[in-house]
């Protein structure tokens, strides 16, 4: 068989196997997981299949390009670190960064299951007077570092920020020993989280930053977004 035919027919086999899904992305790429590579280390993001519209997203920009020398943005210490404005990617010291994006939003996907301690990625969004259906961004996320909480502490939060809506007894036990963001629970769409790498999201959020937008003063830049195969 002539080595061009053979060729093709191997690939033709191999595109059987791994189809192209309507949005662009192949199938296997739903079972890969995200390497980001920063200049404070590697972390490894593991997306949720509970919130397709948010995993498909983030997969597509991936494969794309997208997020590569894209800036931490905006750094919070013991709250969130964000990124994936494109416009920070050759953005000077002085220039205001967090509007940036592509022409969409992506609908909420709140689940009940997936909540705000430390190393989750979530979409950042608009705020409620502008976005009352609290979509996403398109392309902006931040990854949670937060804080660890009391009974007293989360007994508060429910009060003050939740509106008395209750903290599952499971997700309390998980904030008073990693820690999160309690309060954005619900409220911003979850749809992954870091299985490797957490010291990285301490290590971005320690750094300085310039007031009032809490932009590092030292560039923290994404170098490179990418699909891995996924470990067991």
């Amino acid at each position: 068989m002539p080595r061009l035919l053979f060729a093709l027919i191997s690939l033709l086999i191999l595109m059987s196997c791994n189809p192209r899904l309507s949005n662009g992305l192949r199938k296997k790429d739903l079972t890969k997981d995200v390497e980001m590579i920063t200049d404070k280390g590697i972390m490894i993001i593991r997306l949720s299949d509970s919130t397709p519209l948010h995993r498909d997203n983030f997969l597509k920009l991936v494969k794309e390009g997208y997020y590569d020398s894209l800036l931490f943005h905006r750094v919070i210490n013991h709250f969130m670190i964000q990124g994936g404005d494109p416009n920070s990617k050759h953005a000077g010291p002085e220039v205001l960064l967090g509007e940036g994006g592509p022409p969409y939003t992506i609908p909420a996907e709140f689940r009940i299951s997936l909540f705000h301690h430390k190393g989750v990625i979530a979409a950042a969004r608009e705020g409620d007077q502008t976005n009352p259906q609290k979509a996403s961004s398109g392309s902006q996320f931040y990854i949670v570092q937060g804080r660890v909480f009391t009974d007293a502490g989360l007994d508060s939060v429910e009060t003050f920020r939740l509106n008395g809506r209750k903290i599952p007894d499971a997700q309390r036990q998980v904030y008073k020993t990693i820690g999160g963001s309690p309060h954005l629970d619900q409220n911003y769409t979850v749809f992954g989280e870091v299985i490797k790498g957490l010291n990285v999201i301490d290590s971005i959020a320690a750094m300085p930053v310039s007031k009032p937008y809490n932009r590092p003063v030292k560039d923290i830049r994404i170098m490179k977004v990418k699909l891995v195969r996924r470990s067991k």
